[in-house]
């Protein structure tokens, strides 16, 4: 009831104008304290960056800025059980836009702050932010997406998945992919022309589920994760820092030093493969991901101020290249992408040639999540070897009206 109150006041809020951009003078700014959750490994980082914002901006010195260290999983869902007691920015990722919306724990981007938002990012990564025609939140990153490490001294050849997994078997490494996670397993159904996808109102309601998994696509990707599951080389995981005798990983960019301090000088990075089906080859597809930075209705026009002139900081161009060279943050603000550095990145160019290939990651019930991970634990546990095609269809079939029922 409490979340449903609160969806219900943010409504009335914004039909009110409540929430539009908000113009005070220096003296408006008022005094009080704002705190910032965001990820660990950023958190001195953040830090440097607040006290640079706040000694450029000594009108907005009655304010104290602390930082706690909050991963952008926990920061949502900490947010959407108590709005009250959360932080005033908070940073998060995409997939968590509509829930967060739906608690009233986002304060919609008006006016100029939107324009800056759209004009300063990537398409992907406003799309990311945008529900129904709303700005809701400011993107700090483009780098949430997966692609190939390798060792180019076992896998000769990355450009497709039966040649990379014939050079593991025969050099007795392994190959690493998290097939048991919603996340991973579109790689293939994405790659076959399969739609997995829900339809929210401005509230982040789920009104419609668009899947065709029960199809010939479904199937031709199913074939291949199974039979992906059934090599020698085949290992269930995404972490490197967790992988033994690890030739091959689908990872991401937040990987990229462990990989280098496993590969050596035999590191090398590339999108991910072709598989082919029967006779047909398709380019492993999956999910483009996005962190961003949110900002919590404010009852004081002067602290909403300073919070969106914080978080505006905190998402630009300066801050996201500073952000890349400290931590690998890829950056989503359009000018910070043509920075040399960022450019000369090996892990961040083979994502963004996957990127090419890949479907913006939208808003998903929590319940997909569970579903997929059983879905890939069947595979894993070998509850399909010697299958019939009609047996596995069934099964997707039956994943697919799941899927649907979410949103009824």
């Amino acid at each position: 009831m409490k979340r449903k109150a609160l969806s219900i006041a943010l409504a009335a809020l914004l039909t009110a104008g409540c929430f539009s951009t908000v113009s005070v003078s220096a003296e408006d700014y008022g005094s009080g304290e704002i705190k910032i959750w965001v990820a660990e490994e950023v958190k001195g980082f953040t830090d440097e960056k607040v006290a640079e914002f706040m000694e450029a901006n000594p009108d907005m010195a009655g304010y104290t800025v602390t930082t706690e260290a909050v991963g952008e999983g926990d920061a949502a869902t900490n947010m959407i059980t108590d709005v009250h007691g959360g932080a005033d920015l908070f940073g998060f990722a995409q997939d968590q836009l509509a829930r967060l919306v739906s608690a009233g724990a986002l304060t919609p981007i008006m006016g100029e702050n939107a324009e800056w938002v759209a004009a300063q990012n990537d398409a992907g990564a406003s799309a990311a932010a945008t529900l129904g025609d709303m700005i809701f939140a400011y993107p700090l990153t483009s780098d949430n997406g997966y692609f190939l490490y390798y060792d180019k001294s076992v896998v000769k050849d990355p450009s497709t998945l039966e040649g990379i997994l014939a050079d593991c078997e025969a050099a007795g490494k392994g190959f690493y992919m998290e097939i048991n996670s919603g996340w991973y397993q579109t790689a293939f159904f994405f790659a076959t022309g399969c739609e997995l996808s829900y339809e929210t109102d401005e509230m982040g309601n789920f009104t419609a589920a668009n899947v065709n998994y029960a199809s010939p696509e479904g199937l031709a990707a199913f074939k291949k994760m199974i039979e992906l599951s059934e090599s020698k080389a085949f290992n269930n995981g995404s972490s490197i820092s967790n992988a033994a005798n690890c030739a091959a990983i689908v990872d991401g960019t937040w990987d990229s030093s462990a990989a280098k301090d496993l590969f050596g000088e035999n590191y090398a990075c590339a999108k991910l493969p072709t598989f082919n089906v029967d006779g047909t080859d398709y380019q492993m597809s999956g999910f483009g991901g996005f962190k961003l930075l949110g900002v919590k209705p404010q009852e004081d026009a002067g602290k909403l101020a300073v919070c969106q002139a914080l978080a505006k900081y905190l998402s630009g161009e300066e801050v996201q290249i500073a952000r890349y060279e400290g931590n690998g943050w890829g950056p989503s603000n359009l000018a910070a992408q043509q920075n040399d550095a960022v450019k000369a990145d090996e892990a961040l160019s083979a994502l963004a040639e996957q990127l090419a290939f890949t479907v913006p990651q939208g808003q998903y019930p929590n319940d997909y999540w569970t579903l997929a991970t059983s879905l890939g634990d069947s595979v894993i546990s070998g509850d399909y070897k010697g299958a019939s095609d009609d047996d596995l269809m069934a099964a997707l079939q039956d994943f697919q009206d799941q899927c649907i029922s979410f949103a009824e």
